[in-house]
């Protein structure tokens, strides 16, 4: 990777951001023939990687920082592809065209004719008094994964803040080293925003058979601290539960700030249409900084925060900056991986007006499918990989799967693929 100061004068397409978004538009535009120069700008110093292992095996050890590479630096000298890594871009100017300048933190400037913004985003900030104290971690980035990972190694008592995907996989892994974790979500149950009771209740129960304590539809009020360093978590009934670390896992903010030096549109993300066009139509996003068209509630945007949604629109704005028809993008999907849990999520289920569980109470392994207008729109497996390969076999051909078979757990469920009616 590039570490120089020393920007060139010039570039074709001028990528900010080089995380997964951001490399795969370089990769993307060097496989469909673009030839011209590309030059990726990264805000941090390492080279870029993948972040899904951050809350996984990197941060329980079991992975090391080659583990995490995206691609070799052999790699970008292959394509011809530069990457500059600790470098802030602080202000934008572009034409009609899209072509502009780019000055980055401490005065270095590029000029391009062709901008993509794959800003990524930011750990949401913890809003309470006490966010500030030794002790109190964020987990978004590498450099907050390594702080986590040698805080666990002297610390008894962990407390996390925030049970959606990130805190469930912390605590997955604090309480896999055997310390006492605490979980505080101040929503009535876990995923609340994404997923169905079943799994909330689901997930629930293994992580307190390993021994995870929640506090469920609690506020937190303060992190309370001595000498500098946390000491405990005081929620609104005045109650403190002791800490000597505290994971901060209540959400990501979209990186908005360069485009909203551009004058772009900005509804919590970068507004970005199909083709991953901003407001600007020379100018594209794509990745996590972006909101882009709900697929089932027609006129609302969503932001869809995954590796693959991340590598999806990149293809496609490559695609439309050589003015080449991208493909249809694939079905979304996700994962987490929760010890000996493994959720795989087909489909966006926001939108649902009906769903249907497999699974046997107590069980192992669990399947929500999720309807709309008595059509399948998304599906979440725990555990069961057959469930979730037929969920996204039927989304990828636009069919559905019968309702009427599919909460027999035995049923396979590609045996009731069928076309939508």
């Amino acid at each position: 990777m590039t570490v120089s100061t020393n920007l060139p004068a010039r570039t074709g397409v001028l990528v900010i951001g080089a995380g997964e978004a951001g490399v795969r538009v370089a990769t993307s535009l060097r496989e469909y023939g673009y030839g011209k120069p590309i030059v990726l700008l990264g805000d941090e110093a390492h080279q870029p990687y993948q972040r899904p292992p951050l809350s996984k095996a990197f941060l329980n050890g079991k992975a090391d920082h080659d583990d995490l590479a995206l691609r070799t630096p052999s790699f970008f000298r292959q394509i011809e592809v530069t990457v500059y890594g600790g470098h802030r871009v602080v202000d934008v100017e572009v034409d009609s065209s899209g072509a502009g300048t780019a000055t980055c933190e401490g005065g270095g400037t590029i000029r391009f004719d062709q901008l993509v913004l794959a800003t990524g985003a930011r750990a949401r900030p913890l809003p309470v008094d006490g966010a500030d104290l030794d002790g109190v971690c964020t987990l978004r980035n590498l450099d907050d994964a390594e702080i986590l990972r040698e805080r666990l190694i002297s610390s008894e008592r962990v407390v996390v803040l925030g049970a959606g995907y990130i805190g469930l996989e912390a605590a997955a892994v604090t309480s896999d080293r055997g310390l006492k974790t605490t979980v505080i979500e101040r929503e009535e149950r876990l995923l609340s925003r994404v997923s169905a009771t079943p799994l909330s209740n689901f997930l629930i129960d293994r992580h307190r058979d390993w021994g995870v304590e929640f506090f469920l539809g609690a506020d937190v009020r303060e992190i309370t601290g001595k000498d500098g360093r946390v000491a405990g978590v005081r929620l609104a009934d005045g109650s403190v539960l002791p800490a000597e670390l505290v994971i901060a896992g209540i959400g990501a903010v979209p990186e908005t700030a360069v485009a909203e030096k551009l004058g772009l549109q900005v509804r919590r993300g970068i507004v970005v249409d199909a083709a991953c066009r901003t407001s600007h139509p020379g100018v594209l996003a794509a990745g996590d900084c972006t909101v882009q068209p709900h697929p089932h509630l027609q006129g609302e945007l969503i932001g869809i925060e995954s590796v693959q949604n991340a590598n999806d629109q990149a293809k496609v704005a490559a695609a439309t900056i050589l003015g080449i028809e991208p493909v249809r993008p694939p079905v979304p999907w996700f994962w987490s991986d929760q010890r000996e849990i493994k959720l795989q999520i087909a489909g966006i289920s926001n939108g649902h007006d009906n769903f249907i569980v497999r699974g046997v109470p107590g069980g192992t392994d669990l399947t929500v499918l999720y309807y709309r207008a008595g059509a399948l729109i998304a599906g979440e497996s725990v555990n069961r990989p057959k469930d979730f390969m037929a969920v996204k076999r039927a989304l990828g051909a636009g069919k559905t799967i019968d309702p009427d078979g599919a909460a027999d757990p035995e049923t396979p469920l590609k045996e009731l693929i069928a076309d939508r009616y």
